[in-house]
């Protein structure tokens, strides 16, 4: 099938900063360094934190209110996911909103491993206070009674995963965005900051920036980069952004732990510049279990888009032209979660997200323009499992054929709400349909539309417009 022609304009390319300041982000361990080398300094008020271990919220399991109950990370949007942060000797407590109690260390211990709970506020006490230290990409809350870092239990990225104290280092699960109770917007990783970087360069700077083998960057400053806009908590969706620094891309970029592309626009080249609908092209980002990526637009040609292998992240990430998909999600493991958060896709000839694992993907804050299919359990995959799919708050303009493909006889769900489809006057676009999935060959169509057991919607999550 071939590709859909859809070349954006392209902006005139400018750098972050004078050349000295792009030289010295630079690249360190085969990742694009962040313009922003540090969070600020978060003022005091209500926030979640997000974990960079898979981008779940710190929660206080079933918003309980008894002492005594060790947090963890939750899927974000509970009850007990709210914290007022103040200020205090040494640092800052965390107190629940929903409780009024504050986030300590057991019996004050000292040592790796003890448990982080929700107890009565102690008016300033050494293991409920934590000091933020700003390190790129969010913040390490060291408690001022061990010199230990918030941290989840075994690095864990799974759902419900305990949190603790443990030594601090550059691990993502020691790693937390605050993101402000009540906006969309963020402070680190895990959250999806309102802009990108700012500028102080001289309109006649020039600056070259080169990654071994892996990224290119060259870049004349003669503006402020345009901010890469970003979901809020009311349910708008972000529009498309324009990015004013091209990157090249001559071979897969790995991401351990967090990759935030500081709104620039990678571009595929050489082996990742072919632009075709090979199902073995190389993807032009690879995600390792619990990684992030955000604030990137991949431009065209984007190769595999992005490769998933595990639980992951993925926060305003756009699409300017998809080549075979947009991103694959791979892993084995049935409780890992892959969530994408704002962005937008647009010229997938077919899928847009390719799910070949098990586990949930979760699509919200999202927009997606001239597509096949916005999401699709793998038909016919030599290993089949039961797969589930959360669709909130998307936005689809036609031409599209079907938002979700999922296989019913294998257990697959797809629960869907807040869908809007733009300029479908017939109805045509498929909202849910069920396919029979196969280990070999190709899988047939078994029916479409809400049911009780697959396709999880009632017509009124669903919104056509002109």
């Amino acid at each position: 099938m071939s590709k859909r022609a859809i070349r954006p304009k392209r902006a005139r390319i400018v750098a972050l900063g004078s050349a000295a300041a792009l030289a010295a982000a630079g690249v360190a361990g085969g990742v694009w360094a962040s313009a922003d080398a540090a969070a600020p300094t978060p003022a005091p008020g209500t926030y979640t934190l997000v974990s960079a271990a898979g981008g779940l919220c710190l929660d206080v399991p079933g918003a309980a209110g008894a002492d005594g109950v060790q947090l963890n990370r939750h899927a974000c949007g509970g009850a007990g996911q709210t914290w007022r942060l103040s200020t205090t000797t040494g640092g800052f407590t965390l107190v629940a909103v929903h409780s009024g109690k504050c986030a300590g260390v057991r019996e004050a211990k000292t040592g790796a491993g003890a448990a982080v709970q929700q107890e009565a506020c102690s008016g300033g006490a050494a293991a409920q206070t934590w000091a933020l230290t700003a390190v790129e990409g969010g913040y390490r809350l060291v408690n001022a009674g061990s010199g230990k870092c918030l941290a989840v239990k075994d690095g864990s990225t799974a759902p419900d995963a305990p949190v603790q104290q443990n030594s601090c280092d550059s691990a993502p699960a020691k790693l937390w965005a605050l993101k402000p109770a009540g906006t969309g917007t963020g402070t680190g990783t895990g959250a999806t900051p309102t802009a990108t970087a700012s500028a102080t360069a001289k309109p006649t700077a020039t600056a070259t920036a080169t990654a071994t083998a892996t990224a290119t960057a060259t870049a004349t400053a003669t503006a402020k980069p345009t901010a890469t806009a970003s979901p809020t908590s009311s349910g708008t969706i972000p529009e498309w952004p324009t990015p004013t620094v091209d990157v090249p891309l001559t071979a897969t970029q790995q991401v351990g732990a967090l990759f935030d592309g500081g709104g620039r626009r990678f571009v595929g080249k050489g082996a990742l510049g072919t632009g075709g609908q090979s199902e073995s092209q190389p993807a032009m980002f690879e995600l390792a279990d619990g990684a992030v990526l955000q604030n990137v637009v991949l431009g065209d040609p984007a190769a595999d888009g992005v490769h998933c292998n595990g639980s992951c992240t993925l926060k305003n990430v756009w699409w300017e032209n998809v080549g075979e998909d947009a991103a694959t999600f791979k892993g084995t493991s049935a409780s890992q979660v892959m969530t994408v958060d704002g962005g937008g896709a647009r010229g997938a000839a077919d899928k847009v997200f390719q799910h070949n694992g098990p586990g949930t993907m979760v699509i919200k804050n999202f927009r997606v323009e001239d597509f096949g299919k916005l999401y699709r359990s793998c038909g016919n995959c030599k290993t089949q499992y039961a797969r589930h799919v959360v669709i909130d708050n998307v936005l689809a303009t036609v031409p599209g054929k079907k938002i979700v493909g999922i296989n019913s006889n294998l257990g697959d769900t797809a629960k869907i709400s807040r869908l809007t489809i733009a300029g479908d006057s017939g109805q045509k676009i498929t909202v849910c349909q069920r396919f029979t999935g196969v280990t070999s060959g190709e899988p047939k169509e078994a029916g479409s539309g809400p049911d009780s057991t697959s396709c999880l919607y009632t017509p009124a999550d669903v919104t056509y417009r002109p």
